[in-house]
């Protein structure tokens, strides 16, 4: 048990009343009435038209991949830095991935994909296929990784063009929304044609367990929800015409979101004092500084990354896993790369470059909202050495 955990919920609301409510009248499934009024207060927050509850962030994007029409021996564009789960999805609905770069914020580079899509694909019969395999690309997820807003305006310009759909992966980014650019305004996950939460118990707010598809299409609302709930034609007779799935989330699960929900707007303000007194307290140690965050977005600092100058400061990034360890505090690396994965290592990948320096300078801290300043400060005496 580590005395500083990494990220972990911050339950101080109305949580058991709420919980509490469904245990007394029984509504424990995966229908209630907190489970609409979590679609309502989410999709009201996000501005998008609607949202559809599902039981995690994984399932989220399995079926937004689905609705988006992506199907067997289809490919889907990701970047290779990010959370496993996102590309898994992809294989779920039978298709694969193809490894893009991350930019300097850790997310899809978009100039990178803009340009491997017009080289190295071509245009034809309404679709756009891969030169190298003849597949067709069906869609992208941009991962806003670590709450940081991924930079989207030339991009979504040019997959409307090319008719590939975006599916954005918000998972990590509930709160974080555009101040400048096209979207102004917007926030993530509300771009493309679907966008997906999470609301694992490490996130900015839980349930849990669960997830959220944000969409402004009511066609695709009704496709999700009879997916999420096994497919049934005829619920009676038990009649299915498709494959579905029993992604639905419960009514208590729900309870949880929307108590949770209530405390977002000061979630995000600790959180953003949280990451401005690690900068503070940073200055004071030659070669460690905190990741910048994008100045076209107001970012949720869902997790605080500190980048080390190995060329300045004395340790290298597992040293400094070891010994702040040693000091009762948790951190993690940046994921592994998808592309050296073994499910994935025959899959294309384009020119992995600033992924690399990335993964090997980066260390996750403490970031959760019920953080101390004391403990903070623990954390700073331990990178001091």
């Amino acid at each position: 048990m580590y005395k500083i955990p990494l990220s972990v919920p911050s339950i101080k609301g109305k949580e058991w009343e709420y919980v509490k409510e469904c245990i007394d009248t029984e509504w424990v499934s995966s229908a209630g009435k907190y489970v609409d009024l979590f679609e309502k207060n989410i999709a009201a927050y996000t501005g998008s038209k609607y949202a559809i509850a599902c039981v995690n962030g994984t399932a989220a994007i399995q079926v937004s991949l689905r609705l988006a029409g992506v199907g067997a021996g289809d490919e889907v564009i990701v970047s290779t830095l990010t959370f496993i789960a996102s590309v898994n999805a992809i294989t779920y609905n039978n298709a694969k991935p193809i490894f893009l770069d991350a930019d300097k914020y850790y997310n899809l580079d978009s100039e990178k994909t803009i340009e491997f899509i017009k080289n190295e694909t071509v245009f034809k019969n309404g679709f756009t296929y891969n030169k190298k395999t003849n597949n067709k690309i069906t869609a992208i997820i941009p991962v806003h990784v670590w709450g940081n807003a991924c930079w989207l305006d030339k991009l979504v310009n040019l997959c409307e063009e090319r008719n590939i759909a975006i599916v954005e992966d918000a998972c990590e980014s509930l709160g974080t929304f555009y101040n400048l650019g096209k979207y102004k305004g917007k926030h993530t996950g509300t771009i493309g044609k679907l966008g997906c939460l999470s609301f694992n118990g490490n996130k900015i707010i839980t349930t849990g367990g669960g997830g959220m598809i944000l969409t402004d299409d009511e066609a695709l609302v009704e496709k999700a929800k009879y997916l999420t709930t096994q497919a049934k034609d005829d619920p009676i007779r038990y009649v299915h015409d498709e494959i579905g799935y029993n992604f639905r989330l419960t009514n208590i699960q729900a309870a949880l979101g929307v108590a949770q929900l209530e405390q977002l707007p000061e979630i995000l303000q600790r959180k953003k004092e949280i990451y401005h007194f690690y900068q503070k307290e940073l200055k004071g140690i030659d070669g460690l500084t905190m990741s910048k965050t994008p100045d076209y977005s107001d970012n949720n600092h869902w997790m605080n990354l500190l980048q080390i100058d190995t060329d300045i400061y004395t340790d290298d990034r597992e040293s400094l896993m070891e010994k702040l360890e040693e000091n009762g505090i948790q951190t993690r690396p940046v994921w592994a790369f998808n592309h050296e994965q073994n499910p994935y290592i025959y899959c294309q990948n384009y020119k992995i470059e600033k992924a690399e320096e990335l993964v090997e300078q980066s260390l996750c801290l403490p970031s959760s909202s019920n953080l101390k300043e004391s403990e903070i400060q623990k954390v700073i005496a331990a990178l001091h050495g």
